[in-house]
């Protein structure tokens, strides 16, 4: 037993283990790397990327200007500016997030009172500079139409746990 001990390092049998399992995976088991670009991977249903403004679906914007998230914002990536409008209510003639300072937290998607500011399920957004990760209204309601039937859907799935 004392011979078994000393002789496993030289014999190499991890190796020879080791080296097993590589030709195993190799030539034996389903391949389980993406081609990237030209394959995605799942996404989950909790993903927080790229923000959007929602819109009710008669047309009108959902954000009621009640500034929550810019109030809840950690990293005070969110610039909201509000007026009166001439039928009484109040909407948004500014609303910015600066995507450099944005941690995704989701905090402002928890605080909004209507689901208007929600992140999207898109995760590619490079950029060439700085200027274009500074989200104006109308980007983020450009984000909104594209992926709203996503986020529709996601909120809908998520809502038993809201």
């Amino acid at each position: 037993m004392q011979f078994i001990k000393h002789l496993k390092p030289f014999a190499l049998i991890e190796l020879l283990q080791g080296m097993g399992l590589t030709l195993r995976y190799m030539f034996f088991k389903k391949k389980v790397t993406l081609a990237y670009p030209y394959e995605k991977g799942q996404v989950s249903a909790r993903f927080r990327g790229e923000h959007a403004l929602r819109r009710y679906p008669n047309g009108e914007e959902r954000c009621i200007a009640c500034k929550l998230c810019e109030a809840v914002c950690p990293a005070q990536a969110i610039t909201i500016e509000a007026e009166e409008q001439e039928n009484g209510l109040r909407r948004t003639t500014r609303y910015d997030i600066d995507m450099l300072k944005c941690i995704y937290c989701g905090l402002c998607e928890e605080a909004c009172p209507v689901d208007a500011i929600v992140e999207g399920p898109h995760f590619e957004f490079a950029t060439e500079s700085r200027e274009e990760l500074y989200y104006t209204k109308e980007k983020l309601l450009a984000n909104g139409e594209r992926w709203e039937v996503a986020i529709a859907a996601r909120l809908e799935q998520e809502a038993p746990y809201r």
